[in-house]
């Protein structure tokens, strides 16, 4: 599954999306992005990684090498000129494609903030918990976080994960934007003038 804006137009743009729950927060935010893409000629395109959103596909059974190769194919699915990953999205950036990586984060950061999130629901209940007791665990059983079911193999890769680094991939800091990323909002939310900011930098870049 993938949101699409496609006119079989020169420019065509695979987005990686944000992982998890930001995610869900950042869901609108990408949105209106691509609508102004779109309105500047870029095609844009939003898939779903395995085992998450439409997909019915299990999370519990995904690695880290099912989604770089989901990834693969569908930047050659739709035939992508250029890559934008948001945020965790840039940990699987495609090989041999110019883009960016909109405030990355890396595999072991993301996995702090879930297991962060998951001791903190545990206290709520009454339970103690430590990040290197669950992250033990997971490492051999697997474990839920934030309401996602993760392998051990899925784990134990993605803790590694860093942002790739290449002449053809630049960074874009959320200081760029405007203002604070809407990641560190407590609901998902939009800033239009963040999806302009954001929008203008990639058409310039695509365009150059």
């Amino acid at each position: 599954y993938a949101l699409t804006f496609d006119k079989a137009r020169k420019y065509r743009l695979l987005i990686l999306p944000a992982l998890f729950d930001e995610a869900h927060k950042l869901r609108r935010f990408t949105v209106e992005m691509m609508r102004r893409l779109g309105g500047a000629g870029v095609d844009c395109f939003l898939p779903d990684l395995p085992g998450c959103n439409e997909s019915t596909q299990a999370l519990a059974s995904q690695t880290v090498d099912n989604w770089q190769h989901a990834v693969a194919a569908a930047a050659d699915y739709f035939g992508a000129t250029h890559f934008v990953g948001m945020r965790g999205g840039s940990l699987f950036a495609p090989a041999g494609l110019p883009g960016w990586n909109y405030a990355p984060g890396n595999g072991a950061g993301i996995l702090r903030q879930l297991l962060r999130a998951r001791i903190i629901t545990s206290r709520e209940m009454g339970r103690d918990e430590t990040q290197e007791g669950l992250l033990g665990e997971g490492l051999k059983n697997g474990l839920e976080l934030a309401g996602y079911r993760f392998g051990a193999e899925f784990l134990m890769a993605f803790q590694s994960l860093m942002p790739k680094v290449s002449p053809h991939i630049s960074e874009i800091e959320q200081s760029m934007l405007g203002g604070p990323g809407l990641w560190l909002r407590a609901e998902p939310s939009d800033d239009a003038a963040q999806a302009d900011a954001l929008a203008a930098i990639l058409a310039i870049g695509i365009k150059a």
